[in-house]
């Protein structure tokens, strides 16, 4: 399984629904609170090219946000791109 990671806040709605699902399928991730590490946000904006929260990195493709997380589930993309 790829290196997954996940730009976050505490305080997010998306980020917590987004981490269920990560967890819900067994996924280990590395999970940066933007307001908690210095210099997260603007690597955050750098990589995702997106200032908003969560953003989601499964090996070096960039999936987005929650809605995309939840989209490449549904159309059933999600577990081939954590496999390859």
């Amino acid at each position: 399984m790829k290196d997954t990671l996940i730009y976050t806040t505490a305080i997010c709605p998306f980020c917590v629904r987004a981490k269920m699902l990560l967890d819900h399928k067994g996924v280990e991730y590395t999970e940066i609170d933007i307001h908690r590490q210095q210099g997260a946000r603007q690597e955050m904006m750098q990589r995702a090219n997106r200032h908003t929260v969560p953003q989601i990195f499964v090996g070096d493709t960039h999936v987005g946000g929650c809605d995309d997380l939840f989209a490449l589930e549904h159309q059933g993309k999600l577990d081939a791109l954590l496999a390859e």
